[in-house]
């Protein structure tokens, strides 16, 4: 038999040594819970596993002003999507603070009802697509891949990843998942001076090079591009109005006190240097909890 100090400092070197395999062989995911409305693909070690998401960023589409044409664009092809209908991939890009995530958002508290779902996939772990296909492959659910703010420089894994998904696998896409990623940049990847130098000149025709065909190739897989433009003072005053009024706040009784209340809003935009529906609801938030605060002292 052991001596019992022997055996305690076995039993404690094996237990050092299970800590350790465990780290690097972590437990299996747990499943992922099918009551929700939107995940998070999330990673432990090596495995990926669809996280739910307690308490989503719910937007009402009518709270989103001043981008009437993107709403519908996009509403029309989740309402396809969710119908079951031919829907595409959607690329909504352009300048920032304008409404891009907050309308794919919007379209989860739109359709969540009907089946929408939304996963939301960080660009580091785009390289797992076709395991967050296969994790919903034969599910009665409708899904969105949302990718924020994406972009990417030559030679990330994830680039290849996406356009592979898109339109370049040897399997079909599931008939319930598209993508819909926000940008910036129209291509997804930065452009240099140096590229306009590969272009040719056969005739009277122009041949962009091989560098620019690339970045062209990824975003011309996804079959709806929604833009999104600057706002000028009008837009921006009237996403002011409408994020007010989506906290319980009056625009005004007179005119007076609505051109008061506009000037407040402009100067902060001037202070933010950006006129945006983002500095819009910043500054309805801001407002609001002011008006709130002087309400609860006033009593």
């Amino acid at each position: 038999m052991f001596p019992l100090a022997d055996l305690a400092r076995l039993l404690t070197r094996v237990e050092g040594v299970l800590t350790r395999l465990e780290a690097v062989f972590p437990p299996p995911p747990p499943p992922p819970d099918w009551n929700a409305t939107a995940f998070r693909w999330r990673k432990r070690g090596a495995r990926g596993h669809l996280q739910a998401v307690a308490h989503p960023h719910a937007i009402d589409l009518d709270d989103l002003v001043a981008i009437d044409l993107q709403k519908q664009a996009i509403d029309a092809n989740t309402r396809q999507f969710v119908a079951g209908l031919p829907s595409n991939n959607v690329l909504l890009t352009g300048s920032r603070g304008t409404g891009k995530s907050s309308l794919v958002k919007a379209m989860l508290a739109r359709y969540a009802d009907r089946g929408l779902r939304l996963i939301e996939v960080d660009k580091t772990d785009l390289v797992d697509l076709p395991d967050i296909a296969d994790a919903i492959a034969g599910r009665r659910e409708r899904f969105i891949v949302f990718c924020d703010d994406l972009s990417f420089d030559a030679g990330e894994p994830g680039y290849k990843a996406l356009k592979v998904m898109l339109d370049g696998s040897i399997a079909a896409p599931g008939a319930n998942v598209l993508i819909y990623a926000t940008s910036n940049r129209r291509h997804l990847l930065p452009e240099y001076m140096s590229e306009n130098l590969e272009t040719r000149h056969v005739g009277d025709e122009v041949h962009p090079g091989e560098s620019v065909e690339e970045k062209i190739s990824l975003s011309e897989r996804f079959g709806l591009w929604i833009s999104f433009y600057p706002f000028g003072q009008d837009e921006y005053l009237a996403a002011v109005d409408g994020w007010l009024a989506s906290f319980g706040i009056p625009v005004g009784r007179t005119a007076r006190e609505r051109t008061a209340r506009h000037r407040e809003a402009i100067q902060y935009a001037l202070q933010r240097g950006s006129r945006s529906g983002r500095v819009a609801w910043q500054f309805a938030r801001t407002f609001a909890g002011a008006a709130a605060l002087a309400r609860k002292s006033a009593r």
